[in-house]
């Protein structure tokens, strides 16, 4: 075998990526710049002793028109382009029949732009010859390499590629090339078999939508395809006609131009390299242009629809007005998407539809032209309906993908947050009714004491209750001071361990019950107010309440259990005064506080197991998620998030208050230590199918429809697994 045609055969391979590539397909060659010269000299030597005059003729052209990143290029890689070029001309009836300015132009060249200079010639040659076997013209041959080469090599549009202008090597080795490296793909395969071809493109359309290349190829005139977009109702068919038809001649970045490798005096725009004017062009926009040259006068949408989660796009239709149209995904460019008539000036409104679920939309208005949309599925507006279906498929697939960790944590009896952990002691009482079992957390009393010391009040705890029906949980808590329950790493403990037992063991949410004694009692002045939406009731043994309020109890039924005698910091006063001061606030606000206050005449710090009692009210109450009245007051260990109220995270202050409720459609907020707030909004609230008004301080901040949608309802639910609670719609509102 003589050597080119070994080379061609390396060359082939490594295309195909079994070996390297062999040191002539690289670019710049070996050749010094001292001998560049020389191998171009000897390039047309060669070819002229191979092929005569038809040869230098050939190597001639390309050598004068040759841009000076190929100055190096080696003589075996031009004679091995130039002796599978000149092959081809023999072969195709097509290639023979192009006059010979169009042959070296347009299927000599060895590069399309800028692209790293390979060998793709053989390869593509073998490939192609077989792919276009019966083809009578070249408008055939290139329809059958746009339908079957890109299948066949495994290359098809994706914007995950490393680069644009990728050589067919690159784009093979990744399986995936947009617009560009397709254009180079299909560029170089018509070559491969003679057929003139070249890249087409715009650097900007008219509308400033974006760039695209596509293909233009030879048959008695130039016609157009999409790369890897075969249409089998033949050429000059594109998702692009109407873009290009708009294109401004002679502009640069909104022409339609045409690669040359012939000097033009006009560069190819490159808009990944836009100072290089290496590549010539001609000004092809006449060709493409619409016949009465005039921009729109109506308002047309052109929509992508995605999957947020995925970065997909969707396949979906696409109704605006009365019209519907279906967008583009996969393997489809990513400006080829479907156009919709819009009214001028006029609010649109419009739906999505994937296989059965249909979501709506809306617009403001839009001007004249052309305009794109991006409509993202987890965003558009669902119905009541899909909104419960939505918050039952995100929880379901959310807690089974923490069910494994939490049984787990359960079964070891140790709930981890951040490092710090919670031991816990479990009895069942009786068999889970529907719904799931109730879950009561019981604090022990202590802290201030040797570890010893709590610990055998946490093993009192265990036992100090009996249920009828429920899970009774004693934790036992993570430090040893006085204020045991008081500490910041407890709330999210506390939170950790209900969700465990909801995903793990199916406990109800809306079951969920506070109660502790002694230092334990403590614990439940502290964390019932602040974490008042997770439970139930609550139920305070002979505790002290140190400096909390009650008013964050509004929508917590909250009991107060004493013994008269009680006198150790002033317990059992402090506990009558608390009990007193939830009494004031019923009797202000005839829905909220629900309250018992129980003091024991004669019984001390132990109440004699009396206290038990309390246990069938608390259990007769199930957690108002939804209240339409929030009092929601921070303590000094804050949160983001109370009922159907949110703050930012981290922005939450000791001692600050918002208090807000909801009366038919109208939210108003009627104080708040803060200016701003986001609404947690749900069906159970107000009808979202209404305009929704918001009234802060005194004055209307907010009024009009609130939508709801998938991405209010995955955040809500990653940020806080409680499917009771997640709200379907979402609204800030800032006022002063």
């Amino acid at each position: 075998m003589h050597k080119p045609a070994l080379t061609a055969v390396l060359c082939c391979l490594a295309l195909l990526g079994l070996i390297a590539a062999p040191a002539t397909a690289q670019t710049p060659a070996q050749a010094s710049p001292q001998t560049a010269a020389s191998n171009w000299d000897e390039f047309i030597a060669a070819a002229e002793a191979e092929f005569g005059t038809d040869g230098r003729a050939a190597a001639e052209f390309l050598t004068a028109h040759r841009p000076e990143r190929d100055a190096d290029l080696s003589t075996d890689f031009l004679l091995t382009n130039l002796r599978l070029a000149m092959r081809a001309r023999h072969e195709f009836a097509w290639a023979a029949a192009a006059p010979v300015e169009l042959f070296h132009n347009d299927v000599l060249p060895y590069a399309v732009l800028d692209e790293t200079r390979e060998p793709w010639r053989e390869d593509f040659y073998e490939r192609c010859s077989a792919i276009v076997e019966g083809a009578t013209t070249a408008s055939e041959a290139a329809q059958r390499l746009n339908r079957e080469l890109f299948n066949q090599i495994n290359v098809h549009y994706n914007t995950g590629r490393k680069k644009p202008n990728q050589s067919p090597s690159e784009s093979v080795a990744q399986g995936r090339a947009t617009c560009t490296g397709l254009s180079i793909i299909l560029v170089d395969a018509c070559r491969a078999v003679g057929i003139p071809a070249r890249v087409a493109g715009v650097a900007n359309w008219a509308d400033k939508r974006g760039n695209h290349t596509w293909v233009e190829i030879w048959d008695g005139a130039w016609h157009f395809t999409g790369a890897d977009e075969y249409n089998a109702k033949g050429l000059n068919r594109g998702w692009f006609v109407g873009d290009a038809s708009r294109a401004v001649a002679g502009s640069r970045e909104h022409a339609v131009w045409a690669t040359s490798w012939q000097r033009t005096g006009n560069p190819f725009p490159m808009v990944w390299a836009e100072q290089d004017e290496s590549v010539h062009a001609v000004d092809a926009t006449d060709r493409y242009a619409a016949p009465d040259g005039e921009a729109p006068t109506d308002a047309r949408l052109f929509v992508r629809v995605w999957d947020t989660r995925g970065g997909a796009r969707m396949v979906a239709t696409v109704e605006v007005g009365g019209t519907t149209a279906d967008t583009r995904a996969g393997t489809a460019d990513l400006n080829d998407m479907p156009e919709l008539p819009a009214p001028v000036g006029k609010p649109i409104e419009g739906s999505v539809t994937v296989d059965d679920a249909v979501r709506t939309f809306g617009l403001p208005g839009v001007g004249r032209g052309r305009h794109t949309i991006d409509l993202y599925w987890d965003e558009l507006w669902l119905s009541e309906g899909e909104a419960a279906e939505v918050i039952r498929r995100e929880y379901a697939e959310l807690a089974e993908a923490r069910r494994e960790a939490a049984a787990a944590a359960i079964a070891a009896g140790a709930i981890e947050v951040d490092g710090t952990t919670l031991r816990i002691l479990e009895r069942t009482f009786g068999d889970a009714p529907e719904g799931g079992h109730s879950l009561w957390i019981s604090m022990h009393g202590g802290g201030g004491a040797p570890a010893e010391v709590n610990d055998r009040q946490w093993r009192n705890q265990i036992r100090l209750y009996e249920l009828e029906e429920g899970i009774y949980v004693a934790p036992r808590a993570p430090s040893d001071t006085w204020n045991l329950w008081h500490r910041g790493h407890i709330d999210p403990l506390f939170a950790a361990l209900i969700e465990s037992y909801v995903v793990a063991r199916g406990v109800n949410p809306d079951r969920v019950y506070l109660l502790g004694y002694s230092a334990g009692g403590d614990g439940v002045y502290q964390v019932g107010p602040r974490m008042a939406d997770r439970f139930a009731a609550a139920a305070m043994m002979a505790g002290h309440p140190n400096e909390t309020s009650p008013e964050g109890l509004r929508n917590l039924p909250f009991a107060v259990l004493m013994g008269g005698e009680d006198n150790a910091y002033n317990r059992a006063k402090v506990a009558a005064e608390f009990g007193d001061r939830l009494a004031a606030l019923r009797e202000a606000d005839a829905e909220g506080y629900e309250h018992r206050t129980i003091i024991y005449p004669g019984l001390g710090h132990w109440m004699d197991g009396k206290d038990a009692e309390i246990l069938p009210w608390m259990a007769s109450h199930s957690r108002k998620a939804w209240p339409r009245r929030v009092v929601w007051k921070q303590d000094d260990v804050t949160h983001d998030r109370f009922y159907w109220l949110a703050v930012p995270e981290g922005s939450a202050t000791a001692r600050a208050t918002i208090v807000a409720e909801v009366s038919g459609q109208t939210i108003t907020i009627e104080s708040a230590d803060v200016q701003s707030c986001t609404l947690l909004l749900h069906d159970a609230l107000l009808d979202l199918d209404q305009p929704v008004t918001v009234v802060a301080n005194g004055k209307q901040v907010f009024s009009g429809a609130v939508q709801r949608t998938e991405q209010a309802i995955r955040n809500s639910l990653i940020e806080r697994l409680d499917i009771r609670l997640a709200p379907t719609a979402t609204l800030t509102v800032t006022w002063k």
